[in-house]
């Protein structure tokens, strides 16, 4: 599992890093790499464990980590970058991207309810995806850039050798990310049985946090330059990510089938961290180090409640 972890961040970093060079090279304006490749990177991740865990026909694996993806976005760390600096954020973001995530959110808990996700619901939640992009393409200025989305601060440095060496060094981070969800899933299952837990468990803690590692390194980097309202965003258009893309991708490929009674809790929990993220950044465009404090509790005792 900690091979797996590694690599998935390592080759998460290969690939955004390189496709952002290639995407400039290529005459990409910032605006669609951060939309487009920069959003991809961070969430490759869970796309690239989720894949691994549909395959190996574990879907209490490949749902656990995307739902349990979502709640340690917000309660573990939103709550932890609260905790360091308290975040402010924009009123735009508030008017865009918060309502769109709590449609997310009511979308994917409707398909889970019967307990399956079939690929014609997979294909739904892509199109969802698909309809956010336009959203932000149409209601972001030119000169604005995309909440949570900015490009590294490489990208626009010209390359050495063109269009070759990043093009070869993001394959080589698709490759690590390959072989990192495999490690990760594998070692995940066997975790849990020699534990006596379910996968679930494993999928909504331990898998969760290491394929959310990506959006940790950039919420720390957005909070340390202060850059609260680029923190945010990447916390929301993540969670957006993960609940659109990477489930409906992962059901695309092979449907999904959970046993309800098993998630109802989890998806009661994510749904409640979100719109209790929705109230705290709605009520004053803020979330204060005393409301970080209560996220991380929150999110401690729901672990511990897993576990127990």
């Amino acid at each position: 599992m900690l091979i797996g972890i590694v690599g998935l961040y390592l080759g998460g970093e290969l690939l955004v890093r390189n496709a952002s060079r290639l995407a400039v090279v290529l005459g990409l304006s910032p605006l669609v790499i951060g939309l487009t490749v920069v959003a991809f990177g961070t969430s490759a991740p869970e796309v690239a464990a989720t894949l691994a865990a549909a395959l190996r026909g574990v879907p209490e694996l490949a749902v656990g980590n995307v739902v349990g993806s979502n709640i340690a976005n917000v309660g573990l760390i939103l709550g932890l970058m609260a905790l360091v600096y308290p975040l402010m954020t924009r009123s735009t973001f508030v008017r865009r991207e918060i309502p769109f995530l709590f449609g997310a959110t009511l979308l994917a808990i409707g398909l889970l309810i019967d307990g399956s996700v079939g690929r014609v619901e997979g294909a739904l939640l892509l199109a969802g995806l698909l309809a956010f992009l336009a959203l932000v393409f149409r209601t972001t200025p030119p000169d604005e850039a995309p909440l949570g989305a900015a490009p590294p601060d490489d990208v626009g440095a010209d390359p050495p050798g063109g269009i070759v060496r990043p093009a070869l060094l993001a394959t080589v981070g698709i490759a690590v990310l390959v072989g990192g969800a495999q490690a990760l899933v594998t070692g995940a299952v066997s975790l849990a049985q020699a534990w006596g837990v379910s996968e679930r468990v494993i999928g909504l803690t331990m898998v969760a946090v290491g394929t959310s590692l990506p959006e940790l390194a950039s919420s720390l980097v957005a909070v340390v330059r202060r850059e609260t309202d680029l923190m945010l965003g990447n916390i929301v258009g993540s969670n957006v990510f993960n609940l659109l893309f990477v489930l409906g991708i992962a059901a695309v490929v092979r449907p999904l089938s959970v046993d309800l009674a098993s998630v109802r809790v989890d998806l009661v929990v994510m749904s409640a961290f979100t719109l209790v993220m929705g109230w705290m950044v709605l009520t004053g465009l803020r979330v204060s180090r005393r409301e970080g404090a209560v996220l991380l509790l929150a999110y401690a005792v729901y672990v511990g409640f897993l576990f127990t």
